[in-house]
């Protein structure tokens, strides 16, 4: 089976721009070719997870989103990795677009996008990480039995308590969480 590093989008990979779909504002945010480059010399998929309720909210429409996943595999290209895949939900159940407002399963904090690549990919999530800046994106990744890093960058505002909302650690940067990766592995291999 394949693992995987599941990267939230806004506000871990790129900064927090809210609803944008324009490519010439998105931008890594700094560390993230740095990770993407350390990672990619180790057997992982990189996939994107990113809620994109600007659909469901009627700010922009699914297609724009094909332009942001260009960017990104470029971005994920000039650093040194692939994109594996680029996986969102649209959905929001207060959202103004009726076939978009709806309750469903792949709205971070819950794993629906998490489970669905790891079934599309025949990826082992428990071997796999999700890399988040806020506790729903732990809480996904928890569900979903990967490892868990928060990017303690001050996105985080609510701090919402619960079991399944624990990272398994807290770093300063994604290139912090990357060397975490790093050495949890070479721990693994010392240890088999």
């Amino acid at each position: 089976m394949a693992k995987a590093i599941f990267f939230d989008k806004d506000g871990t990979l790129i900064p927090d721009i809210p609803y944008n779909t324009d490519p010439e504002k998105i931008e890594f945010n700094e560390g993230a070719a740095y990770a993407i480059r350390r990672l990619s010399a180790l057997d992982f998929m990189l996939i994107v997870v990113s809620n994109q309720s600007g659909v469901a909210r009627g700010y922009f429409r699914e297609a724009d989103l094909q332009k942001v996943r260009e960017k990104l595999e470029g971005l994920f290209r000039d650093a040194g990795g692939m994109l594996s895949d680029f996986i969102y939900c649209p959905h929001l159940p207060e959202g103004s677009v009726k076939e978009y407002a709806i309750t469903c399963d792949c709205r971070k904090p819950m794993p629906g996008m998490l489970l669905s690549a790891g079934g599309k990919h025949n990826i082992d999530l428990r071997s796999s990480w999700m890399i988040g800046d806020i506790l729903n994106d732990i809480e996904a990744g928890n569900l979903a039995g990967c490892r868990t890093i928060l990017i303690n960058n001050g996105n985080e505002t609510e701090w919402l308590q619960g079991n399944q909302r624990v990272p398994g650690y807290i770093a300063k940067d994604l290139a912090d969480a990357a060397e975490y990766v790093i050495s949890s592995q070479y721990s693994e291999r010392e240890i088999i």
